[in-house]
């Protein structure tokens, strides 16, 4: 992330200085710190509600230091939600990831569908783990709001090509390295293993345009005004977002191919630890409650990162 993004907010918005000061605040805080993080809520006014993203969130990288990811994304979580019940803020939407399902051998998933088993790395495990912990949470406040969304690798860029995921070093996530390799930053893409029980080999998600991820996130917020209101008390509610289709790894790279004009060269490595053959959604659970939907489609989200990556090669540092 790059507090230049914050300037090209502003841009997008065309805020004035005085509407940029009040509107978008920023501080640069790790959540393990609660000297830094208390900090923050003194000097702020009360807070309605919070959306939670911040952890590690590499699945390969999780297995290497899984230490790392267990104390980042769990402490930080303890120490956040501590600090928004001391301060009154009990509207909290946790982003949480469709790896809690684990090894699903029945596709699309649904939000009965067994999760916190088969899962096969420990970032997976610590958004599980945080999944138990809130339930066990509300059930000692019951006046929280809580909302789990479970979601499946966001993809693309704001429309404008302005603001944009720029990884620190060599991406994690498909996407982001296919747009680097298709801007000239990276040589070829790896392909983590080619013989997975799918149509071409590869591994298959469900994609979904970060535009439309965040439309969920502020859908879980309104409904759960909506529940306080119609109930007068709080509640757990988890829902999937994601478009229910899933895309194999070289589908996506065509995609990529159509979106930029340019061959993006791959190759074949091993498979990567951690990772399963098939994982995509059924997300009308949300479509009847939170009447969200994904709105944008494949060639949407590589359209609009191509737009990005080649507006910006290099990431923000292209300023």
């Amino acid at each position: 992330s790059s507090k230049i993004s914050l300037d090209r907010v502003s841009k997008i918005l065309n805020f004035t200085e005085e509407e940029r000061a009040k509107r978008l605040v920023f501080h640069e805080v790790d959540l393990i710190d609660e000297g830094a993080l208390r900090k923050v809520f003194e000097e702020s006014p009360c807070f309605c509600a919070c959306i939670h993203f911040a952890g590690l969130k590499a699945v390969g990288e999780s297995s290497k230091i899984p230490l790392q990811y267990y104390h980042n994304n769990l402490t930080g979580t303890f120490i956040l939600l501590s600090l928004l019940e001391e301060y009154s803020c009990r509207k909290f939407c946790f982003s949480s990831s469709a790896t809690v399902y684990g090894a699903v051998d029945i596709m699309p998933i649904t939000e009965k569908t067994p999760a916190g088993s088969g899962i096969t790395n420990p970032y997976g495990r610590t958004k599980f783990m945080l999944e138990e912990i809130l339930i066990d949470f509300y059930n000692s406040r019951k006046d929280w709001n809580i909302t789990i969304l479970r979601y499946f690798n966001p993809v693309g860029n704001h429309a404008s090509g302005l603001i944009g995921e720029d990884p620190n070093g060599i991406p994690n996530n498909l996407m982001p390295y296919v747009s680097q390799v298709a801007v000239g930053r990276r040589e070829f893409l790896t392909v983590f293993g080619s013989d997975y029980d799918t149509p071409d080999g590869t591994g298959v998600r469900d994609y979904i345009h970060v535009v439309d991820l965040a439309q969920g996130h502020l859908s879980a917020i309104s409904y759960m005004d909506k529940k306080r209101e119609e109930t007068k008390s709080g509640g757990v509610f988890t829902f999937n977002l994601g478009t229910g289709k899933g895309y194999s790894v070289l589908e996506m790279v065509e995609a990529m191919q159509k979106a930029c004009g340019k061959e993006i060269k791959y190759k074949i490595g091993d498979r990567r630890q951690g990772d399963i053959a098939t994982c995509y959604s059924d997300a009308s659970l949300a479509k009847t409650e939170l009447g969200w939907e994904a709105k944008l489609n494949l060639d949407d989200m590589c359209r609009d990162l191509w737009s990005w990556q080649q507006k910006n090669p290099n990431g923000f540092q292209s300023e």
